[in-house]
């Protein structure tokens, strides 16, 4: 275990997610920082099968995602539980992993891209504390052809934010729906309390966008399962496709 290394890339949620769960389990690891759209190759040269992050290798093993990684912490280290012991709960708390992976993770990726793009004056909060292998100040100034990378990548474009930012009000219904369930929210954070939780929690950096959600169940959830995540979006998207409420 001493040798376990999780690969991520700064201000991604996913990768925080994982790092939450490494320390819920008191599992030890070596954070390695990449370089956002460099990590791609660099995770191949790894062997890894997939570019994605999080990534974790340890004894020959390579997990990638959320999903996976938070199994792999249930067998090595059972205790704290990510998955309610009871198979009916098991199945709840699992969907909602599942439609926080597939449904709501992208959102704020593609949405932060999109603003970044329009204006990263505030890139280098986001890069605090990274070990990048260049001074942050260097990182942030040399960050435009990432970002334009990234926009590629992710299909992060005018028409996809306009879509995203409509779609938000339903999506933040559905974590209100699974925090009133008891789903998420709880005393002790599953598998899908942190999928979803910094998800929303990336939403909440956005200037325009913390008023509508901070209020709600979704947004005191996010906050009681990630007090704090750095980084910060100004006002940077257009005032009119910002949603009246949420």
């Amino acid at each position: 275990m001493s040798g376990t290394r999780l690969y991520v890339i700064p201000g991604s949620h996913p990768s925080i997610a994982a790092e939450m769960m490494f320390e819920r389990k008191g599992v030890p690891y070596k954070r390695r920082d990449l370089v956002t759209a460099a990590h791609k190759p660099i995770l191949k040269s790894l062997g890894f099968p997939r570019t994605t992050v999080p990534a974790v290798k340890t004894d020959g093993r390579r997990i990638q995602g959320t999903h996976d990684i938070a199994r792999w912490l249930e067998e090595v280290a059972p205790e704290p539980a990510l998955l309610p012991s009871d198979p009916a709960a098991r199945r709840r708390v699992e969907e909602a992993e599942r439609w926080g992976d597939e449904e709501l993770q992208a959102v704020p990726r593609r949405l932060t891209w999109y603003a970044l793009g329009e204006d990263r004056s505030t890139i280098k909060e986001f890069l605090a504390g990274y070990k990048l292998g260049v001074p942050t100040s260097v990182a942030a100034a040399t960050a435009g052809p990432i970002i334009w990378a990234e926009k590629k990548i992710n299909k992060s474009t005018a028409d996809s934010t306009r879509t995203d930012l409509q779609r938000l009000p339903s999506l933040l219904d559905e974590v209100d729906r699974l925090v009133g369930e008891g789903v998420i929210g709880g005393d002790e954070p599953n598998v899908a309390d942190y999928q979803i939780a910094t998800s929303v929690r990336l939403l909440m950096l956005f200037d325009q966008l913390r008023p509508l959600i901070e209020n709600r169940p979704a947004g005191r959830f996010a906050l009681k399962v990630v007090p704090q995540m750095q980084g910060h979006v100004p006002a940077s998207l257009p005032a009119d496709w910002i949603p009246s409420s949420a």
